[in-house]
């Protein structure tokens, strides 16, 4: 209950406490270690001691991740699913899909200039709907635009819940599990012809070790793989908003186009905010690591929050400082927000690349190619729900196109 009730703060709040980058706890009545810091995550990515097979909780893997994907994989079976994705991320595909992302804000601006309001977090599912189904190949008729989004959206944003609004995110996939492997067979038996590069061919004509392509419905999993998470960057993106509302002495700089400072802003937007709480793995062979016994079959959650916020790395982590990544060397261990360690060696998310590229183009659409206020809002950012959001969803208003 206490995790639940501060999801983001709860592990490295235990670790301060217990002067220690490790502790134990019970979690749905089972021993469960949690970690914190880049020493603990350079150990959690380490394919010897660590598996991910039966690391997420079933209720997670039945709404949130899907059952069969890559993210339970391990070894060479995970090696070489995840190459599939990595080949969807090429530097022209991604600019492909930025720039399809930025016509279709464009057409949504233009709607909602004639609204009062505009609850930005509800409305961005749809353009990124559009947007990657679009660029991914999968078909999407006028019609169907909003029953996908919200089936989409659902998978992530209301897997954390406990009740119904949970039991809806376990039937949105269902749904989408059975869209996606309807397209799939139709692109196998050739009546949809999506392009040679995009994500539905790939996925629908891959093959394992084995020369054996995917179960429809595994193919489904993976290719939602690809749909969801970029429909969850609307939290970013809204994250990106707000970090404009609070730090406006940034658009000038950003106004002058300097890739760099924009990058920088982007980087700095997912370390601060609050995405993924944490990731789980589970103990491949028993070891000792500061002075704690991790038993084979454990349950360990890395603290990803918290790692981004590790004082010990980050100067004044409580703080809004694009500058830090100016001259940021990368490291694969101290900053996390979509996992640790190498893309295709690790569990790290194979769309950190799709993830950079789309909210770098979303930044230059906001400060240079939007004008709007923000109305008188909650925006304190509810760090009870998963995802964590301004508690209005973001509200702006006296929208046009520049």
């Amino acid at each position: 209950m206490a995790l639940m009730r501060d999801p983001y703060e709860f592990i490295s709040r235990q670790c301060r406490s217990f002067g220690s980058e490790v502790f134990e706890m019970k979690l749905l009545l089972r021993r469960t270690l949690c970690m914190s810091g880049a020493e603990a995550a350079q150990v959690f990515y380490d394919p010897a001691r660590f598996k991910r097979a039966g690391a997420a909780p079933l209720r997670l893997q039945e709404s949130l991740l899907g059952v069969g994907g890559v993210q339970g994989l391990d070894g060479a079976e995970h090696t070489q699913r995840k190459q599939m994705f990595l080949a969807l991320m090429s530097s022209e595909r991604l600019q492909q899909l930025a720039a399809t992302m930025t016509d279709t804000l464009v057409a949504a601006a233009e709607r909602w200039s004639s609204m009062e309001q505009v609850v930005l977090y509800d409305q961005l599912h749809e353009v990124l709907t559009r947007s990657v189904c679009q660029w991914a190949g999968v078909p999407l008729r006028e019609q169907e635009v909003t029953k996908r989004a919200r089936q989409l959206s659902a998978m992530f944003d209301r897997a954390g819940a406990i009740g119904p609004p949970h039991w809806w995110s376990r039937h949105a996939r269902n749904q989408a599990e059975r869209w996606i492997a309807e397209i799939v067979e139709e692109i196998r038996a050739g009546k949809i012809d999506p392009p040679q590069e995009s994500a539905a061919r790939r996925i629908a004509f891959y093959q394992d070790s084995r020369g054996q392509r995917l179960n429809p419905k595994i193919a489904a999993v993976e290719l939602l793989n690809v749909l969801r998470p970029t429909v969850a960057l609307s939290v970013y993106i809204v994250f990106m908003v707000h970090a404009l509302h609070l730090h406006p002495e940034y658009r000038s700089r950003l106004r002058q186009q300097d890739g760099k400072f924009a990058q920088a802003f982007v980087q700095e937007v997912r370390r601060f905010y609050p995405f993924f709480p944490a990731v789980p793995a589970i103990v491949r062979e028993s070891f000792e690591w500061k002075g704690m016994p991790f038993e084979a079959g454990t349950r360990v959650l890395l603290d990803l929050h918290g790692t981004n916020h590790d004082p010990g790395v980050w100067k004044d982590p409580s703080r809004f400082v694009p500058d830090r990544f100016l001259d940021w060397q990368d490291d694969a261990y101290t900053f996390i927000p979509q996992g640790g360690g190498d893309h295709l060696r690790n569990h790290r998310c194979a769309g950190e690349w799709l993830s950079i590229a789309l909210l770098q183009a979303a930044l230059e659409f906001f400060v240079s190619k939007l004008s709007y206020a923000l109305p008188e809002q909650e925006l304190e950012i509810d760090r009870t729900r998963l995802p964590a959001l301004p508690r209005s969803r973001l509200v702006i208003s006296n929208v046009r196109l520049i």
